[in-house]
């Protein structure tokens, strides 16, 4: 193997740091709704990808299955619907509670997989989903103790992390025949256009949007996407993906240390001790699977 020419954890650590800062752009968007947001960031991703993927995949994205079509569609579905519910989350409730609860994910996909494939859960795969339980009703509880729009914010939160789950569920087997960029132009595509027929039915404006908020949808579509999610991939030439998961781990210590810094969000003591312990759940969670089955990165939607 030739040797990187940037050291991978310098680059990893650039990943989390742009992945962090996804919650950031959505909070600063001002009044633009959860669902327009999700639009822009995706539609333009998919611009922004075109040229490079229509010259260099055409002919794989001709030889897709009708079938495969078809599970595109339900991927790009719920991809949207995570994106819905994360984002008006963030609207309700702050982005230390929103990211830990969003980043359940994990522990959803193994239920998915218990259920649908049959996955055997392990001791500490159990262990670690009741752990991550208690730290998820911890938070809940203090945000209740805020107010009820911040608890509704925090189920917000958990429904987008149980949209994304649907969301790799369909997606799995795709990225076996697909490569990366074909699989993430399609999906994202497809949930563009789910995201545009929501908004459409729902009276969402598209436009009257000020420079600012133009440039945030922008940096949505490059940051989070390109220089955090792009980069994960490519340090997967040299670490494990395992170490890349675990890595993916501090976005929500990321994200809270920047919404302290930039929104001035404080964040409470159960929301300290409830993220700690679902952070701490979900490193056990890593753990108890990895011997299990070959990981992957699969929270790459920040």
């Amino acid at each position: 193997m030739s040797k990187p020419p940037i050291h991978p954890y310098i680059v990893l650590f650039i990943g989390v740091l742009s992945i962090s800062t996804a919650a950031i752009f959505v909070k600063s968007a001002g009044d633009a709704p959860a669902s327009v947001i999700a639009f822009y960031r995706l539609l333009l991703a998919v611009l922004i990808m075109s040229p490079y993927v229509l010259w260099k995949h055409m002919d794989e994205i001709k030889q897709v299955r009708r079938k495969d079509w078809i599970l595109t569609i339900f991927s790009g579905m719920f991809l949207a619907l995570h994106f819905i519910f994360w984002f008006q989350s963030l609207q309700y409730t702050t982005v230390a509670s929103s990211v830990v609860l969003v980043a359940l994910q994990p522990v959803f996909a193994f239920i998915g997989t218990y259920l649908f494939f049959k996955e055997r859960f392990s001791v500490g795969a159990v262990l670690s989903l009741v752990i991550t339980i208690t730290g998820s009703a911890i938070i809940g509880w203090g945000d209740m103790q805020v107010s009820g729009l911040a608890l509704l914010g925090d189920a917000l939160a958990v429904a987008g992390a149980v949209m994304v789950t649907g969301y790799f569920l369909f997606g799995q087997n795709l990225r076996k025949r697909l490569s990366l960029m074909t699989y993430t132009f399609i999906v994202y595509g497809m949930a563009a256009v789910t995201l545009l027929l929501y908004n459409t039915a729902t009276g969402q404006p598209l436009s009257g949007y000020d420079s600012s908020q133009w440039m945030i949808f922008l940096a949505l579509a490059i940051i989070p996407t390109f220089f955090g999610h792009s980069l994960f991939n490519w340090t997967l030439r040299w670490l494990s993906a395992s170490t890349i998961s675990m890595a993916v781990l501090l976005e929500p210590i990321g994200a809270s240390l920047l919404a302290y810094w930039i929104l001035n969000e404080a964040v409470s003591w159960t929301q300290w001790l409830g993220g700690s312990i679902v952070l701490f759940g979900l490193m056990m969670f890593i753990f108890s699977t990895t011997k299990k089955v070959k990981p992957k990165i699969t929270h790459d939607i920040s």
